[in-house]
C-alpha cells in the first residue's frame, strides 16, 4: 500500500497579516493617524449661523463657511426633504417652475443669516452636499415655505424627522394646486 503524501493545507498566514493590518488602520482611523482627516459634518454644521452667499438653485445654496471635506472655501447645502425642478443645463432646459422655485429661494434667503439642522444618521447627500433643514433670519423654514408655495415635491429618498411634515405641506400644495401642482394631468418627473 502506497502512502500517499500529504497535502500542503491552505496557507493562513496571508489571511492573518492582513487582519492585523486592519485593525492596525482602524485604529489609526480612530486616532486620527490617517492622511485624510476625519471631517465630523454634524459639530461642524449643526446648529450653526451662516450666511447665504449663493442660492444655486431652489434646493442648493452656499454659505459662507469652508468645506473641509470637499476642500472648497464655501459649503454647499442641499435642502433636505425636497427636490425642486431641475434648472437648465447645457444638455437640457429647464423644467416647469425651475425658475420659480430659484427665484423663491433667493428671495428668502439670499444674503440672509441662516441657521443649519442636521440630522445625526446622514449629513450628506449623493453628491457631497450637506443635508440640512434651513431656518431663515424669522425662525421659519427655507424648506417649508418652498414645499408650501407648490415648488418642490417632498423627497423621500433620505429618510429624516420632518419627512411627514414634509408629505403634509407637499399634500396641502397638491389640494391648493400651486406651482407644479396648478396643472391637473401633470406631475413632477424630478430624481435629483
Amino acid at each position: 500500500m502506497t502512502r500517499r503524501a500529504k497535502r500542503p493545507g491552505p496557507r493562513r498566514w496571508p489571511w492573518l497579516v492582513a487582519g492585523v493590518v486592519l485593525v492596525a488602520l482602524i485604529i489609526a482611523d480612530q486616532n486620527g493617524l490617517l492622511l485624510v482627516p476625519k471631517i465630523d459634518d454634524l459639530a461642524a454644521y449643526d446648529g450653526i449661523h451662516a450666511k447665504v452667499i449663493r442660492v444655486i438653485d431652489g434646493d442648493t445654496i452656499e454659505i459662507d463657511r469652508p468645506d473641509a471635506l470637499r476642500d472648497r472655501p464655501v459649503t454647499r447645502i442641499r435642502l433636505w426633504g425636497l427636490d425642486c425642478p431641475e434648472t437648465a443645463k447645457p444638455d437640457r432646459p429647464a423644467e416647469p417652475f425651475a425658475k420659480e422655485a430659484t427665484e423663491l429661494a433667493r428671495s428668502l434667503a439670499a444674503d440672509q443669516t441662516v441657521t443649519l439642522r442636521l440630522e445625526s444618521h446622514r449629513t450628506r447627500g449623493t453628491f457631497g452636499r450637506v443635508l440640512a433643514h434651513v431656518q431663515l433670519p424669522d425662525g421659519s423654514s427655507i424648506n417649508e415655505a418652498i414645499l408650501s408655495a407648490g415648488l418642490a415635491v417632498a423627497d423621500e429618498r433620505w429618510p429624516h424627522s420632518l419627512l411627514g411634515r414634509y408629505a403634509q405641506l407637499e399634500r396641502a400644495a397638491k389640494r391648493q394646486r400651486l406651482g407644479i401642482w396648478s396643472h391637473q394631468d401633470d406631475s413632477p418627473t424630478s430624481n435629483n
